[in-house]
């Protein structure tokens, strides 16, 4: 018999991975749903990119603004998202995501089929005291999880939607 119990999540409960500024807290976990989707929430800070161009070959993330605003390009396509709206970010399609507001936002992240969200918590990780990026881990994990990533796709993005430049970008390191 299962003896799972399920309620409320509240703020404190999830793993909660820090990556630079991004922040990824998994909600409901793969284990929680047989596999079938996994929810995480991000908090973004004003004009902060969250990811450049990238796709993914196994998952689609339905992502529903709760507070601020979100940017989002899906191919060549530009969207603008506000709290309650919901942008479908399919996959094995190119999308980038920012906050393009003056306002932290929070958003909420559906992943299906689940199994991704262990990228965040893996990838937080290789950051080191100085918010740099190990870079070399950062790529062998995007492989293991199936992710193509255009990092050479960060100065344009930044400079078209007016975004802050990551302490990565700026600390000289690459």
């Amino acid at each position: 018999m299962d003896t799972t119990v399920y309620g409320p999540v509240g703020p404190e409960a999830g793993h909660t991975a820090l990556m630079g500024q991004l922040t990824a807290r998994t909600m409901l976990p793969a284990e929680l749903t047989e596999g079938r989707l996994s929810i995480v929430e991000h908090y973004l800070d004003p004009k902060e990119l969250g990811a450049p161009l990238h796709r993914h070959a196994r998952e689609d993330e339905y992502t529903v603004v709760l507070e601020g605003r979100m940017g989002v390009m899906l191919g060549e396509d530009v969207y603008e998202a506000g709290p309650g709206e919901l942008l479908l970010k399919p996959r094995g399609q190119w999308h980038a995501f920012w906050n393009p507001g003056q306002d932290r936002a929070r958003l909420l992240e559906i992943i299906s089929p689940a199994g991704f969200e262990q990228f965040f918590v893996e990838i937080a990780e290789y950051y080191t005291s100085e918010r740099e990026m190990d870079m070399e881990r950062f790529m062998a994990a995007c492989d293991r999880y199936a992710l193509e990533m255009d990092l050479e796709s960060m100065p344009e993005l930044i400079g078209r939607f007016g975004l802050i430049p990551p302490p990565e970008m700026t600390s000289g390191s690459g």
